[in-house]
């Protein structure tokens, strides 16, 4: 009897094996030359970081966006790409935050040898004002490294960098045409830069958005969120308070009843939200207010969803509580969302594959989680793959005192970003 449980243990401890070793073979080997690569690009990419984090380059800062431009540029020419610094075209879709003047983009050409276009993006701008720099600055503390803006995105931007220096370093010339864009204006809802993303999404085979992976869990993006703005603003007239309230036409009053009839849009089994946000009325305390107006936030996970809420707040705007009063809508369009497809899905399960082969756990996430994306316009016009998140793991965006990425993530997503541009280009990764 003894003997029978050794034996049946040892075939259990020999089943168990056979599976994990099967489940191990599903991933090849990881390429250790790339991995050594990826290994030794870390501390410069550390110090690519630390060189654009002490750029401050707010979405309207030119001076700034101008200066971290050229350090870009001039990273990419030493790659020996072909380097251009676009200024934005007459198209500016303009919204109640667009700066007065955009800053530029950046674009970088690589011509290979192959034919698959692959386009690689991210953004320099940041949404800190002037002189935030000294209560954030660059410093590494145990496994983290701080900075303003250095997840939200000037990781993103190294990863490219130096994911294209291990490409150099290898030789490897076997895609058709690598593209990198990086533009200013991302953190105002591109006003720009978003008409040349869309035309160049477009234009290429695969697109791979450098935003970052968030700070737990270790994963690419298919979906993001589609991000709207609406404004109701209301025209009343002005009275004395006290001696004649009822000679004026309380816009604060118009603007309670508009915001309480538009309060039920959201709809999130669908992932619609709209909130009212902002509000503002009167001018001092002792006069009937003759103007009033709110903003909401709209988030939206379909494309037609936008339209919709448009819609209902142009038909509900025209009940009024004061028929004397005006009452107008602005309505803004500022990011479509990006909608997970089954070219995407089939390029993200290949990027498992990649990432299995130095034994980590990729996860593709489908669901959208409020935050809108670039990655949305490059998607706005093609069928090509478009997936967001190939940037580092952090937290901490639009923070004053904890934006971090996490050091031990640059080595496996140097790993993964240049292993999908390597098999895109030799065709082993499935692309349109």
């Amino acid at each position: 009897m003894k003997n029978c449980l050794k034996t049946n243990s040892y075939i259990s401890i020999l089943m168990v094996s056979l599976w994990l070793a099967a489940s191990v073979g599903v991933y090849a080997a990881a390429n250790e030359p790339l991995l050594a690569l990826a290994k030794k690009e870390q501390s410069a990419l550390l110090q690519t970081m630390k060189e654009l984090v002490e750029i401050e380059s707010g979405s309207a800062d030119i001076e700034g966006l101008d200066k971290i431009a050229g350090v870009i540029a001039a990273k990419l020419k030493q790659l020996d790409a072909k380097v251009e610094l676009v200024e934005t075209g007459p198209e500016i879709y303009k919204m109640f935050d667009t700066p007065s003047k955009i800053g530029k983009m950046v674009r970088a050409t690589f011509s290979g040898t192959g034919t698959k276009k692959i386009l690689l993006i991210a953004h320099m701008d940041t949404v800190y004002p002037r002189g935030m720099l000294a209560q954030q600055p660059f410093k590494i503390e145990g496994d983290r490294a701080y900075g303003l803006g250095i997840a939200d995105d000037k990781h993103g931007i190294s990863v490219i960098l130096h994911s294209l220096a291990m490409l150099r370093a290898m030789n490897f010339r076997d895609y058709g045409t690598i593209t990198v864009l990086i533009n200013g204006d991302e953190e105002v809802s591109s006003p720009g830069s978003r008409f040349l993303i869309t035309k160049m999404g477009s234009e290429h085979d695969a697109v791979m958005s450098f935003e970052g992976a968030g700070p737990q869990a270790d994963q690419i993006r298919l979906s993001t969120s589609g991000i709207g703005a609406a404004t109701i603003t209301v025209r009343g007239r002005a009275s004395h308070a006290g001696s004649a309230p009822e000679r004026g036409v309380n816009a604060l009053y118009e603007l309670a009843h508009q915001v309480l009839q538009a309060r039920d849009l959201s709809n999130p089994p669908i992932g619609t939200q709209v909130n009212w946000t902002l509000a503002r009325a009167g001018i001092v305390r002792n006069m009937i207010p003759p103007g009033a107006q709110a903003q909401a936030d709209i988030r939206v996970n379909r494309v037609a969803e936008l339209d919709g809420i448009e819609q209902t707040l142009r038909e509900r705007i025209k009940n009024k509580l004061l028929p004397e009063s005006e009452v107008t809508l602005e309505f803004e369009n500022r990011r479509p969302p990006l909608q997970a497809t089954s070219a995407s899905r089939a390029l993200s399960a290949h990027a498992v594959t990649i990432y299995g082969e130095i034994g980590r756990k990729l996860i593709v996430r489908e669901p959208p989680t409020g935050g809108g994306t670039d990655a949305a316009f490059a998607a706005l016009s093609t069928k090509a793959p478009v997936i967001e998140g190939f940037g580092l793991q952090g937290f901490g965006s639009h923070s004053t005192n904890a934006e971090y990425i996490l050091i031990p993530s640059i080595e496996p997503r140097l790993y993964l970003a240049t292993r999908m541009i390597m098999d895109i280009s030799n065709g082993k990764a499935p692309v349109k």
